[in-house]
């Protein structure tokens, strides 16, 4: 896991070395493990907690939880307790979207204040097949299509620090293993996550009876996507590049786009790759295909 997470944070160019970073941490697995990744990356860590105040005595068990955690691993913690409920009738809109609203501007503003370069969500695999498969439901574009980043502007206030998601390139099954059968650690379960009358809940224990190639398939669909939008839009990323490699490449069936691309990227002339038909050779930081 940390040599996963590790080589996606710099693949994604999402964090330099020992940089100052907040981590989100609910007291659920998911963020539990990325504290912990984090923290043995050599990372700077802060930790924020939201307590909405939306599921009684739950809610001050997780914020009790989340502060044994800071605690016992000798990091900064910042708690924020939010009247939720009041918050969202005055503003006339859902629970949801209201604690998104609330947790995303305070994310930004003690980021700011405690000079963090970037704001570290828990978002997994699992999180963006959901996202990509509750946007088809509702009908979406190719942005809605593209599901989530690895790295964007804070959600709410379209401002940085940047969000990052380094988890991004893991699965729930493989975080939950990570925990209980490598780390030996613990983390709460949020009670609602059980209700699958709340659709992404629903879509949720859907892909939770999929395989790990077929969620890793969803978001690989989301990943082109990405590429595809940023061509669209004139964006200069790492999506874009992957898919016009991809499109160059397409008639020779290739396995690894990221690993030709990689190797591209770090100039290893020499270095050849076997397609369908054809081998596609670095020179330099070009590409040049010899074909059978």
């Amino acid at each position: 896991m940390l040599r996963r997470v590790q080589q996606y944070i710099r693949t994604q160019q999402l964090l330099s070395p020992a940089a100052r970073v907040l981590v989100c941490v609910s007291g659920g697995a998911d963020s539990v493990a990325l504290l912990d990744v984090l923290q043995r990356g050599g990372y700077d860590c802060i930790v924020a907690h939201c307590n909405f105040h939306l599921r009684g005595e739950e809610s001050d068990r997780d914020e009790t939880f989340v502060r044994h955690i800071a605690a016992q691993r000798g990091v900064a913690l910042h708690v924020a307790s939010f009247d939720t409920t009041t918050y969202a009738a005055d503003r006339h809109t859902s629970i949801e979207v209201a604690a998104r609203e609330l947790r995303y501007r305070w994310f930004e503003q003690l980021a700011r204040e405690q000079h963090c370069t970037a704001i570290a969500v828990a978002h997994h695999q699992n999180d963006q097949a959901e996202t990509v498969l509750l946007n088809l439901l509702r009908g979406s574009g190719l942005r809605g299509l593209a599901g989530m980043r690895a790295k964007s502007v804070n959600p709410v206030t379209s401002s940085e620090p940047m969000i990052i998601r380094p988890m991004l390139c893991t699965t729930h099954d493989y975080i939950i293993h990570y925990l209980r059968d490598i780390r030996h650690l613990t983390w709460v379960e949020d009670s609602t996550n059980a209700d699958t009358s709340i659709r992404r809940n629903g879509i949720r224990a859907w892909l939770n009876m999929r395989s790990k190639g077929e969620i890793e398939n969803i978001c690989a669909t989301a990943d082109y996507m990405q590429g595809y939008a940023d061509r669209q839009d004139g964006l200069q990323t790492r999506a874009r590049a992957l898919v016009e490699l991809y499109e160059q490449l397409k008639n020779y069936q290739p396995k690894d786009i990221e690993a030709i691309y990689e190797a591209m990227q770090r100039g290893e002339s020499g270095k050849r790759f076997a397609l369908n038909g054809a081998t596609a050779v670095v020179k330099k930081h070009e590409l040049e295909l010899q074909i059978s």
